[in-house]
C-alpha cells in the first residue's frame, strides 16, 4: 500500500499506523483530505497527507487537548472528584478554574510534577468507540452533568472516549497518540485559578515568555462572574433556556448589561478631561456600533462627539507597504499617514480648523475633495481603527488628552467544563455572517482570510491591548443560536475539496451542540450584534 506524505511516497502495510510513519517529525496527527486524523489511525492508501506539528493550527489544537487531558489525570490522582473548568486562553496557553478548590502554589507544584510524571511515562492515550446511551451512563456514575445535559443535544449515537489512567473523556478533535508528544509545558499560580502555559507556534521547544494581562483578565473575570450569576455557563444552558421559552428575557439581560457598561465607559471619558478617545480591537469585535454608542452614551452626559475616519488618512495605493503575496498591507502602521494625522489631531486639540483628506477606494488614491474639521471643547474626537492603543499614531498628543479602549469579543460560554469555544472561532463566525450578508464574500473566501487578520491582530493589535484605560467585551452569551441560522447551512456545504474544510468541519462540529433560536425580534436595532446579521440603526446595510 501507498500514501503520499508530504509529497514525498511512503509504503505500509494494511493496518499501519499514521504514527510509524512519521517517526521523528515531532507530528502531532496528520491531514487527510481536509480531515484531520489522530496518530493513531490506519494510514489509507493511494492518499495524500499532511503532518500536523506545532507549528499548524489542527496541531496546535491536538496539543493543548493531549495537555488537557494530562492536566486532568493529574488532578484526578491528587483531587479526585474534583471539578475542573478550561476557561479561555491566556497568552500563549490557558486558564484553568478548579471551583470549591483552594488553590496555593503547593497545589499547583504537587499537579505539574504529576503531569510531568505522566508525560515521562508516554503513555498511551487509545481511543474508544461506544454508544450515546454508554456515555450517558459513563457520565452519571461519575456525576459528570455538564455533559450529560450536553448529550441531550447530540444528534449522533456514536461516542468515542479517549482513556488514560482509567479516566474516560471526550473532547471535541482529536488526540496525541500519546502523553510523551506534549513534553514542553509548564503551571502557574495565577488566582484565582492557574495557567497551563504552553510554547508559542513559532518557537515549540520552549514555554512561550509569561505577559501579564491583569486588565484583560478582570475582564474575563467580570464576563465570567456576570455568566455563573445569570445562569450561563455552557451550550446546554443556552440550549434550555430555548426550551423553556426564557431566552427573550436571556437577550434583554445580555443588552442591558452592555448599555450599562457602555454609560459606565462614558462616565469615565468624562472624568477624565480626555479630548481624543480611540478604540481598538480584533475583526469582527463590533468597533463601528460601539463607537455610536459610546457616542450616544456622551452626548447624553452634554458632549458633542465628533468621528474622525482613519481610511481617510491612508497612503495612495502605489506607496503603501506590500505583504509576501505582493499585496497591499492595510494593516501595517505606515499604510496610515501619520504625520498628517498627527498634525491635525494637534490643530485641531488647539481649536484650529483643518482640510481632512478624503479617500477614493475605487482609485486607491487620496481624493483631491477635502472637507474643512473644528472641533469645540465640548467635542472629544472619536477614532476607531486597528492602531488606536498605539501611541505611535498619536504621538504629539498628550497622554493625558486620550482615553483609549480595547474592545474585543471574548466568548466565555464553553459546551462543556473541558471544552470551550474559542473567541477567534466566535469572531469568525461573525465574519462569515457579516461578509456574505452585506459584502458579497462567500464563507469560504471569508475563512481563507481569516489567517491573515490573525496575523495583523498577532501584530498590531494584541501587544497594545493592556494599554486600555477601559475594555469592553461585545460577546453576547445568546449570539451563537442566532448566528448559526445563518452560518451553520452555507458552512454544511463546504465540502472536502476546499482548501478551507477543515475550518468549516471544525465551527460545523461545535455548532452542532447549540441549538438555532428564531428570535431576532427581541434584538435591540442598536445591539453589536446587528452589525452582522442586519438591521442596524446606525447605518445602512449596503454601507
Amino acid at each position: 500500500m501507498r500514501a503520499i506524505l508530504d509529497g514525498k511516497t511512503v509504503e505500509f502495510e494494511m493496518g499501519t499506523a499514521w504514527k510509524d510513519l512519521v517517526e521523528g517529525q515531532q507530528a502531532l496527527g496528520v491531514s487527510v483530505q481536509g480531515r484531520t486524523l489522530s496518530l493513531a489511525t490506519a494510514a489509507q492508501d493511494g492518499v495524500q497527507a499532511h503532518v500536523l506539528t506545532y507549528h499548524d493550527e489542527e496541531g496546535r489544537r491536538i496539543y493543548e487537548r493531549t495537555l488537557q487531558m494530562v492536566f486532568l489525570a493529574a488532578a484526578n490522582r491528587i483531587i479526585p472528584g474534583r471539578r475542573v473548568r478550561f476557561e479561555h486562553s491566556f497568552g500563549e496557553g490557558l486558564f484553568v478554574r478548579l471551583p470549591k478548590t483552594t488553590v496555593t502554589r503547593q497545589l499547583v507544584a504537587r499537579l505539574e510534577r504529576e503531569m510531568r510524571e505522566i508525560v515521562e511515562a508516554d503513555m498511551p492515550i487509545p481511543m474508544t468507540a461506544c454508544t450515546k446511551e454508554e456515555a450517558n451512563a459513563y457520565f452519571a456514575e461519575t456525576g459528570q452533568t455538564d455533559k450529560l445535559r450536553l448529550l441531550r443535544y447530540r444528534s449522533f449515537e456514536n461516542f468515542r472516549f479517549y482513556e488514560l489512567e482509567g479516566l474516560k473523556e471526550y473532547f471535541y478533535g482529536e488526540m496525541a497518540p500519546s502523553t510523551g508528544c506534549v513534553k514542553v509545558f509548564q503551571l502557574r499560580l495565577y488566582l484565582p485559578g492557574v495557567l497551563l502555559r504552553m510554547p508559542h507556534e513559532q518557537t515549540p521547544e520552549k514555554v512561550a515568555p509569561f505577559r501579564d494581562m491583569p486588565k484583560l483578565m478582570r475582564t474575563f473575570g467580570e464576563t465570567g462572574r456576570f455568566n455563573g450569576m445569570i445562569g450561563c455557563e455552557n451550550a446546554a444552558d443556552i440550549n434550555e433556556m430555548i426550551e423553556r421559552r426564557s431566552f427573550r428575557e436571556f437577550i434583554r439581560v445580555c443588552e442591558a448589561l452592555h448599555e450599562r457598561t457602555i454609560e459606565n465607559i462614558a462616565d469615565q471619558i468624562v472624568r477624565s478631561g480626555a479630548r481624543v478617545v480611540l478604540i481598538a480591537g480584533p475583526s469582527s469585535s463590533g468597533k463601528t456600533t460601539f463607537a455610536h454608542r459610546l457616542s450616544i452614551a456622551l452626548r447624553v452626559l452634554g458632549l458633542r462627539p465628533m468621528k474622525l475616519s482613519l481610511d481617510d488618512y491612508y497612503r495612495d495605493r502605489a506607496d503603501l507597504p506590500l505583504e509576501e503575496d505582493g499585496r497591499p498591507d492595510l494593516e501595517r502602521l505606515d499604510a496610515l499617514d501619520v504625520p498628517l494625522l498627527d498634525e491635525h489631531l494637534v490643530r485641531l486639540l488647539q481649536g484650529e480648523a483643518v482640510e481632512a483628506p478624503e479617500f477614493d477606494f475605487v482609485r486607491g488614491v487620496r481624493a483631491e475633495k477635502t472637507h474643512t474639521l473644528r472641533v469645540a471643547a465640548d467635542q472629544p474626537i472619536v477614532i476607531e481603527g486597528i492602531h488606536g492603543l498605539n501611541d505611535a499614531l498619536t504621538e504629539s498628543v498628550p497622554r493625558e488628552l486620550k482615553f483609549k479602549i480595547y474592545i474585543s469579543a471574548l466568548t466565555m460560554l464553553n459546551l462543556d467544563d473541558h471544552n470551550r469555544i474559542r473567541t477567534t472561532d466566535a469572531r469568525l463566525l461573525r465574519r462569515i455572517v457579516r461578509d456574505y450578508q452585506f459584502r458579497g464574500t462567500r464563507p469560504e473566501d471569508t475563512m481563507l482570510m481569516w489567517p491573515s487578520v490573525r496575523r495583523g491582530e498577532e501584530n498590531y493589535i494584541f501587544p497594545y491591548q493592556e494599554e486600555a484605560d477601559a475594555m469592553f467585551n461585545s460577546a453576547l452569551p445568546y449570539e451563537l443560536p442566532i448566528l448559526k441560522r445563518y452560518a451553520y447551512p452555507m458552512l454544511c456545504e463546504i465540502g472536502p475539496e476546499k482548501e478551507c474544510y477543515t475550518l468549516a468541519r471544525r465551527l460545523v462540529k461545535f455548532l452542532n451542540y447549540i441549538r438555532a433560536a428564531d428570535v431576532e425580534d427581541e434584538i435591540p436595532i442598536d445591539s453589536i450584534l446587528r452589525e452582522f446579521i442586519g438591521g442596524c440603526c446606525f447605518y445602512r446595510e449596503t454601507d
